[in-house]
């Protein structure tokens, strides 16, 4: 019976600092193909532009898209739930008022409030800022799993305490957080894999770095931190790996026997 190993993928598997999944992740990953389903528990949505590029590196069993909100198995949606069109609307007008950069990527746009302040995120980031940026309001027209917010974390708490159905799990750098019901969850995206293959969820292991992981983390039978984690997320899980970027994953799949050397 196969276990199902899953991976968050911004500074879990992706190396923000080189912008590359290491070579030590990727031999770790093929090497789990033959006796593991591989997931990759995002809160990106994994098709839109610029996030492709590592799905189809990563090539996964299956995918919890956008903090669980949406889950493909291969090319069939398993799973999809939406934030209501009132809500949407709430929020878009809070972050307008309060000077909050909220929004979403999808396709090939991008869709926020504020949006200088994505600008010079990404300038800090990537010297650069080549997203397509679109109307905020035009995204009472689509369906919206989840948002985002880029800014100081302060923002995030004030979202929150505005918001009681939302939780805002901050992004691994401090920088911006996951908006997103308090419903939905990495977590519940892997109990659905688990009944949707027939896995019990003890045999699952279980990869992440910050807040949006931390549910999933504690839910898995092995909840593993990276050792760039955040702290929270390092003492709520069952194992602590080295960092990214010193082979951690490829160390924890040997120590766990998930592979061989």
């Amino acid at each position: 019976m196969k276990s199902i190993v899953s991976f968050d993928l911004d500074m879990t598997l992706l190396d923000h600092r080189i912008y590359k999944i290491p070579d030590s992740a990727m031999k770790a990953v093929e090497k789990l193909r033959d006796n593991h389903y591989i997931v990759l528990a995002t809160g990106r949505d994994m098709d839109n532009y610029y996030s492709r590029q590592f799905r189809d590196i990563v090539k996964a069993d299956a995918i919890i898209h956008n903090n669980g909100t949406r889950i493909t198995a291969g090319d069939k949606v398993i799973y999809e739930t939406c934030m209501s069109k009132e809500l949407v609307e709430r929020i878009l007008r809070f972050a307008e008022e309060e000077g909050l950069a909220v929004g979403v990527t999808m396709g090939d746009d991008d869709y926020y409030t504020h949006p200088e302040a994505v600008i010079a995120h990404d300038k800090r980031l990537w010297g650069e800022s080549n997203r397509r940026y679109q109307d905020p309001w035009k995204l009472l027209e689509k369906n919206i799993r989840t948002l985002a917010y880029v800014g100081e974390p302060e923002g995030a708490r004030k979202l929150e305490a505005a918001f009681g159905e939302l939780k805002c799990p901050l992004f691994g750098g401090g920088k911006g957080a996951d908006v997103l019901e308090r419903r939905n969850s990495k977590a519940n995206g892997l109990r659905i894999l688990c009944e949707y293959w027939g896995i019990d969820i003890k045999d699952t292991y279980a990869f992440g770095d910050s807040m949006n992981d931390i549910e999933i983390i504690k839910a898995a039978g092995v909840g593993i931190a990276v050792g760039n984690a955040v702290d929270a997320l390092k003492e709520a899980a069952d194992y602590v790996t080295a960092d990214i970027n010193d082979d951690g994953i490829y160390r924890a799949c040997i120590h766990f026997g998930l592979i061989e050397k």
